[in-house]
């Protein structure tokens, strides 16, 4: 019989992930109203914004107002892609700060015109900077299982580059099938693998929903022993350098799963929808995942 947590920690990654390639302008009060009723339904870890270029990301041009006036709930982060962009959210007062690597040079550099050594290279003294200031580090490893470029992604490509995160002193790891392409059996082989190889440092499941097989994915990566993982209100999200992906796996489904297997979140699936129906009118496409429908059916 397999073993599964007791309690799993939810990362809402919607107001980051989910908004930052919306072709809608959010306003940043109705970013701040999303944010606010997302702690509200319980969660306690976020993304929050981006500190990029606003020529290239404009939806996060708000990113410093943003962090000063989210309530301090919890673990809130931040990405940064470069030194520049950490010292910017240093700043703007951010403690928890996350960075990003692809383990496929092709697909990093279409994102951040780097291969990925190159990326790892200029990152070190920016982790090296952060952890001697006391903050928080998260590493996101994007292209984990599959690239749309180069296809499938050995796991042992993917542990050399987490180990190089973790000689760098990251206090998490955020392991991303940023394609949605993942299978069950692969994400238990991989989660199984990093489980054993990094037992000192926090391991998070980041999956997209292209194929539906996020949640069957995720009860996977739980039976590997992950008991933190990425989702997205709504199923928010999606990447510009990643053709054919779809958002994150919503938050309320998986919520919904773990709350059915009685596992703890301390999260509301109820609000959780309450959050996504203020979100809702304001992006480009219709969200339709199964548990928001249900709470707008019964509000009609």
């Amino acid at each position: 019989m397999f073993s599964l947590p007791k309690n799993v920690t939810i990362i809402e990654v919607g107001p980051r992930d989910g908004l930052q390639n919306e072709k809608n302008h959010v306003d940043e009060n109705d970013k701040l109203d999303f944010i606010h009723s997302l702690q509200a339904a319980g969660i306690k870890e976020m993304e929050l914004t981006s500190f990029v270029s606003p020529k290239w990301v404009p939806q996060m041009a708000d990113a410093k107002n943003i962090v000063a006036k989210t309530k301090k709930i919890g673990r809130q982060f931040v990405l940064v892609p470069n030194e520049k962009g950490a010292d910017l959210a240093i700043e703007a007062g951010a403690e928890s700060i996350a960075v990003f690597v692809g383990v496929s040079n092709t697909f990093n550099k279409k994102n951040i015109n780097r291969t990925t050594v190159e990326s790892l290279d200029a990152l070190e003294p920016v982790i090296s900077k952060l952890k001697r200031d006391s903050l928080f580090v998260r590493a996101c490893i994007s292209t984990a299982f599959y690239c749309p470029y180069e296809g499938k992604i050995e796991k042992e490509e993917v542990s050399d580059l987490c180990r190089r995160f973790v000689s760098m002193g990251v206090d998490e790891l955020s392991v991303a099938d940023t394609i949605g392409m993942a299978n069950p059996v692969e994400s238990y082989d991989l989660f199984n693998l990093l489980k054993e190889q990094f037992p000192q440092v926090l391991l998070t499941a980041h999956f997209h929903d292209t194929r539906k097989m996020a949640i069957a994915n995720i009860f996977a990566a739980l039976q590997a022993g992950i008991d933190r993982f990425d989702t997205s209100a709504g199923g928010l999200g999606g990447c510009p350098f990643a053709p054919g992906a779809t958002g994150n796996v919503a938050t309320e489904d998986v919520v919904h799963m773990l709350d059915s297997l009685g596992i703890e979140t301390g999260i509301s699936v109820e609000k959780i929808c309450e959050a996504v129906g203020m979100i809702a009118p304001l992006v480009s496409h219709p969200i339709d995942t199964g548990l928001y429908k249900m709470h707008k059916n019964r509000s009609c």
